[in-house]
């Protein structure tokens, strides 16, 4: 896939970078309704008659709702109607012509089918969404590369969804959510990883996602911000189980971006790890190098929500832990706690990273 890095007229023009955003949240306008021309008939039935069955105890939206509407900025409900992300034109003018995004990457999150408990149904609204975004999405903005939805509590399901997509333009990640039905290293997840190491697809995983079990090692949290940073905690569990369960040392190939759950947790996580591998190493005879080394050759994580210590220089010092190339820059539009690009690092750093940051490491995972 080629990706152009071209001036936009307007106030993009003002902009001294061309930038890659690489977590985009957009949506049907109307809902699982949006999906029906895409769907074929039995499953529209089905869902008429009973709706999606969610992996987990709350029936209806996320089992921590969102304070904020839609949890999204008040600024971004489209004036033609719909909810935030549902209009193509909106976004156009607010967020890519406004930051000078020539690269945005989609990633459909609500709904997402992949955790649903049918997986015949899953599989389904995956291809039907897969349809939806290139007919009213990217065929239509060339700026716009999109995420491919799979049923990933499926493997066999999942492998083919990617196998059937692969070389397509206009997609440039499967994607997953982090909270799996088991941890995410396990066998049952392998022909995933296998089909897009064989056909060159990175695996988005984003922070989220319901596998039927709380986010704490224990039971249900009493608060939302107890679930927002559980979303880290998940996150090096699933990573944790990826390595220790050797998918990288099975799937070279592999590729994996971790989305929306911080960056900062990843330099203790490599240390912890490495200490307990140099002293337990003998239960895991098929990892041939330290767990650290690993997550440095396979997964690039985004940037948003960005950590902001009390000293905003301190957040530097753990990027040049993990190194420049390992970081893509995203702002979650349209939600609340979206990172304005403008904002979004402190002052000083240098021009070659700063370029790295906004728009190289974007290509080089996900344009090669």
């Amino acid at each position: 896939m080629t990706v152009e890095t071209r001036p936009v007229a307007g106030p993009a023009a003002m902009s001294r970078l061309a930038i890659a955003d690489c977590d985009i949240h957009h949506s049907p306008r109307n809902g699982m309704k949006g999906l029906y021309p895409y769907l074929p008939s039995r499953w529209r039935e089905h869902l008429e008659m009973f709706g999606p069955l969610p992996r987990q105890a709350f029936q209806n939206g996320p089992a921590y709702p969102k304070s904020q509407p839609d949890a999204s900025r008040r600024d971004a409900w489209p004036p033609e109607g719909g909810r935030p992300g549902s209009s193509l034109s909106f976004l156009q003018t607010q967020h890519l012509d406004a930051h000078n995004i020539t690269l945005g990457v989609l990633a459909m999150i609500r709904p997402h089918p992949g955790s649903f408990m049918n997986t015949y149904l899953s599989e389904a609204l995956s291809r039907a969404m897969n349809l939806w975004q290139v007919a009213e999405w990217t065929s239509l903005e060339p700026r716009l590369k999109a995420s491919l939805l799979i049923p990933y509590e499926d493997g066999e399901a999942s492998a083919a969804e990617i196998r059937h997509w692969a070389g397509h333009k206009d997609y440039v990640q499967a994607l997953m959510l982090s909270r799996t039905a088991e941890p995410a290293g396990q066998k049952r997840y392998w022909p995933i990883y296998q089909a897009a190491a064989e056909v060159g697809m990175p695996i988005g995983v984003h922070a989220f996602g319901f596998g039927g079990y709380p986010v704490s090692g224990s039971g249900w949290p009493s608060f939302y911000m107890e679930d927002m940073v559980g979303h880290a905690q998940s996150s090096q569990s699933m990573l944790t189980s990826m390595v220790m369960e050797g998918i990288f040392e099975r799937f070279p190939g592999l590729k994996i971006v971790l989305i929306e759950a911080g960056f900062a947790w990843l330099p203790p996580l490599c240390w912890r790890l490495d200490k307990l591998f140099h002293r337990m190493r003998a239960e895991l005879p098929h990892l041939k190098r330290p767990p650290s080394e690993y997550l440095r050759d396979h997964v690039w994580i985004t940037s948003q929500p960005m950590e902001e210590p009390d000293n905003r220089l301190r957040v530097l010092d753990t990027i040049d832990w993990m190194g420049w190339d390992r970081l893509l820059f995203a702002t979650d539009y349209p939600h609340w706690d979206y990172d304005d690009p403008a904002m979004v690092l402190p002052r000083g750093v240098p021009e070659a990273k700063r370029r790295a940051f906004f728009m190289d490491n974007a290509r080089a995972v996900y344009c090669q």
